[in-house]
């Protein structure tokens, strides 16, 4: 056996040293982290923020509603009321983080998340939620529709006559 074939030998060998394993450990978290970073520069290219769908939604005609009731649209977290006076409509999101309202027997809006409660009218009566609740402007479209802009606040009392 010559000298070559004995280096060639695993026998011989040098074991692996803690050296070996941190370079070893260097060289596959840089990897790691080029890739992140490749991950991160394709992430740029996707808009974080998507457009939102139209916030004016078109209920019904008016005539759908009868005098003194009350509709709730789930879809719009939207509740619409028509009395002698006309419409309005008030959205059924809590204004402390979001949650939807719920409305009771008596018409008071409960939050279920966090217990702010609401009077009829959307007013704050007690909880955490540092306003009342959105009335939305109600309009109606040359089709002869009622549309709510779910994301145009109108004053307290603000009715749209019929």
């Amino acid at each position: 056996m010559n000298e070559s074939d004995i280096r060639s030998s695993k026998r011989f060998k040098p074991q692996r040293t803690r050296r070996d394993f941190l370079g070893l450990a260097a060289a596959w978290s840089a990897v790691g982290a080029f890739v992140m970073a490749m991950l991160g520069s394709v992430r740029l290219l996707v808009p974080s923020v998507f457009p939102e769908p139209n916030s004016r939604v078109k209920l019904g005609k008016p005539a759908q509603f009868a005098r003194e009731s009350s509709t709730y649209f789930q879809r719009y977290r939207l509740w619409v009321f028509r009395d002698d006076d006309g419409f309005h409509a008030v959205s059924s999101v809590c204004t402390h983080l979001g949650c939807v309202a719920e409305r009771d027997a008596e018409g008071q809006y409960l939050c279920p998340c966090h217990g702010s409660k609401f009077d009829d009218q959307g007013n704050v009566r007690s909880g955490p939620a540092p306003k009342g609740l959105m009335w939305v402007e109600l309009s109606i479209s040359p089709e002869g529709q009622l549309v709510a802009d779910t994301l145009k606040p109108v004053a307290r009392g603000t009715k749209l006559a019929v």
